[in-house]
């Protein structure tokens, strides 16, 4: 191969490489922009203070692309609340109504930024006695979709290992009352539990530090 040529092609691989840097670049530039109003309620990166909102950063992008396509078609449960920071701080929202706002894309580039983002487990304080009855019951019914206590991202069924129990309390009443969706699967093993085994799955997944 001549010289000239060589030149040429490590030219052209040189600018195919810069192209694609800043295609990614502008991906998270872009990105960034988008999680910006998410940041105001769920934390930097997702990594929620705030027990009644649910720790987000290091859900895999499919579980939060059906669920922002959940919110667009108000298959989940949008209740109001306030901005907790930022500009709109103090304004009310609903969830549905910021996923209808979003293009495909959108969603695309917002789970794709989360899913990036470590899982930042809560620091709360949980029942040791009713976390030990919480693992066996997930252990018996849940292990299957949630595999290691709830801890992988990679079962695109949400982290449940150290997410906030105040939040999970809430996402358990919304399916016991029919308002939020579940999968086949898990609907029967689900309707076998009494509350007392849902508070002790609560405090299993709480006890994850």
């Amino acid at each position: 191969m001549s010289r000239k040529k060589i030149e040429y092609l490590s030219s052209f691989t040189l600018g195919a490489l810069l192209a694609v840097s800043g295609i990614q670049g502008a991906f998270a530039a872009d990105a960034q922009e988008l999680v910006k109003p998410c940041a105001d309620c769920h934390g930097k990166d997702g990594a929620s203070t705030e027990p009644e909102v649910p720790i987000i950063g290091g859900f895999s992008a499919p579980y939060t692309t059906d669920s922002m396509i959940a919110y667009q078609g108000k298959e989940r449960p949008c209740p109001e609340s306030e901005y907790l920071s930022g500009d709109k701080k103090g304004q009310k929202t609903t969830m549905c109504d910021i996923a209808k706002e979003l293009s495909e894309n959108d969603i695309e580039k917002i789970a794709a930024w989360f899913a990036a983002k470590p899982f930042v487990r809560a620091t709360q304080e949980s029942d040791p006695a009713l976390a030990a009855k919480g693992e066996k019951i997930h252990e018996d019914n849940c292990k299957k979709c949630h595999a290691d206590g709830g801890s992988l991202a990679s079962d695109d069924s949400g982290i449940l290992a150290g997410q906030w129990m105040p939040y999970l309390r809430q996402a358990f009443k919304e399916f016991s009352a029919g308002d939020r969706p579940m999968v086949k699967k898990m609907k029967p093993k689900y309707e076998k539990l009494e509350a007392a085994d849902i508070e002790a799955l609560v405090h299993y997944y709480g006890s994850f530090k």
